[in-house]
């Protein structure tokens, strides 16, 4: 961005009289990190709990920096650019950035499944559009902005990812991404020990419509949500009750919506569920069926979700990139369904608030009450919370571990490699140590 720019986008105030023109019209790269700057960057400090980007003021000037923004006048080198808040003019920044490139933006939030369904859109607009999509997890304010001064500037649509951890936050991401279009995966109960009830959780989620532009809203078929969003557009709502599903294993599934077929490479109702936001994207940004066919089959899950792994002598479905308990009860669905043996491991879900024991109870309650539970099954629970869930099962065989050391050594001597191995767990129990150990 041109250092005008900078101060225009922000309204910055400039503690420095001689900007020539020549100056203002110079370019710059934003960067938030003393550690990776380089000579002609602008160094934009930001401020957490434990940190203060403004303390490196002076390295970064030291590095190189053309100048830097700040909060309270300061006395180093370069252009200073002064502003209440550096996270807001990172925002501001993005903002401008967004309107300047003039792409279209699909954003994704939902309390499971966002990150999946963000990749399965990003998939199948790619069959058309030049595409590009949050990265990893970067889902907050900070990720926002990275996002979207990585994107290409020949980006046509842009697939942001959109997560919360409390009231107000979705909302300032719609304002300074001004989405076209708007996805709600689902409203569960993540999150729900900060919110207190599904009831905030959805009125967070649909925040996600208070600065959209575009006129169209896809969510889940939830009365919750179509109770909580104030939308005066185009409201388009899914549910795997609307497809007929043909075929359907482990790694694949073949499903009929709107007289169409078609075709994902991966198993379980809710990635069909998935899809059909995908579907119902790509046709309102002028997909054809053809494309959105194409862009759904060259879909594979990302990283720890259901991802195929070799750990020394086991295989292993490993989606432990993050549970709560309607992801833990779709996960169970799908392997009581499509195996007939298997070893499952378990652990605890965070987030839960003051019910946390009760929910980890009844998801084993719903395990021990499946139809489809094979009596002869294995599962394994590590951590102090996920105790409760093999404590609610009887009608299998259950071990519980307070540590993923403990546990690996009995399923090294006592679990039959030739089985399937299925983890899911909530991120902070990093269970790719699971992995790790057992190779």
């Amino acid at each position: 961005m041109r250092i005008e720019d900078l101060i225009k986008a922000t309204n910055a105030s400039i503690n420095e009289n001689n900007l020539t023109e020549e100056i203002l019209n110079k370019e710059a790269r934003i960067s938030t990190d003393t550690r990776t700057i380089q000579s002609g960057d602008f160094y934009l400090p930001l401020k957490g709990a434990s940190f203060d980007g403004e303390k490196f003021i002076t390295q970064a000037v030291e590095k190189g920096a053309t100048g830097y923004f700040c909060t309270e006048p300061n006395n180093a080198d370069g252009i200073s650019l002064q502003v209440p808040n550096t996270l807001t003019a990172y925002l501001q920044l993005a903002n401008w950035r967004r309107n300047k490139l003039n792409f279209k933006i699909v954003a994704v939030t939902g309390s499971s499944g966002k990150t999946t369904t963000k990749e399965i859109i990003a998939s199948v607009l790619s069959e058309k559009f030049k595409t590009f999509k949050t990265p990893l997890n970067h889902n907050n304010e900070i990720g926002f902005c990275q996002t979207i001064f990585e994107t290409p500037d020949d980006t046509e649509v842009l697939v942001l990812e959109m997560g919360m951890r409390g009231l107000g936050e979705i909302e300032l991401l719609s304002k300074y991404s001004e989405p076209d279009i708007t996805v709600i995966s689902n409203v569960g109960t993540a999150h729900i020990g900060r919110l207190g009830s599904r009831e905030n959780i959805a009125k967070a989620k649909c925040e996600i419509v208070k600065y959209q532009r575009g006129n169209v809203f896809i969510a889940h078929n939830d009365e919750i949500i179509k109770k909580t969003v104030n939308f005066n557009g185009e409201k388009i709502y899914y549910s795997v009750k609307d497809v007929e599903i043909i075929e359907k294993s482990a790694h694949y599934s073949r499903f009929n919506y709107n007289s169409e077929i078609y075709e994902l490479n991966v198993g379980g109702d809710y990635n069909v569920e998935n899809a059909l936001a995908a579907i119902n994207v790509g046709l309102k940004l002028g997909e054809s069926t053809e494309e959105i066919k194409k862009g759904l089959k060259k879909y594979h899950p990302i990283e720890k979700r259901w991802e195929v792994v070799k750990s020394g002598k086991f295989e292993i479905i490993n989606d432990s990139y993050n549970a709560n308990p309607e992801s833990m009860r779709a996960f169970i669905n799908t392997i009581f369904e499509l195996y007939p043996n298997y070893t499952i491991v378990l652990g605890d879900m965070g987030e839960l608030g003051e019910e946390e024991n009760r929910y980890h109870s009844e998801l084993g309650g719903y395990i021990n009450e499946h139809k489809k539970l094979n009596k002869n099954a294995k599962i394994i629970t590590i951590g102090s919370l996920s105790k409760n869930i093999s404590d609610n099962i009887n009608r299998c065989e259950t071990k519980h571990f307070d540590s993923i050391e403990n546990a690996c050594k009995y399923i090294k001597t006592s679990i039959n490699p030739a089985l399937p191995m299925f983890l899911k767990a909530s991120r902070s129990m990093k269970f790719e140590k699971v992995i790790d150990n057992l190779a």
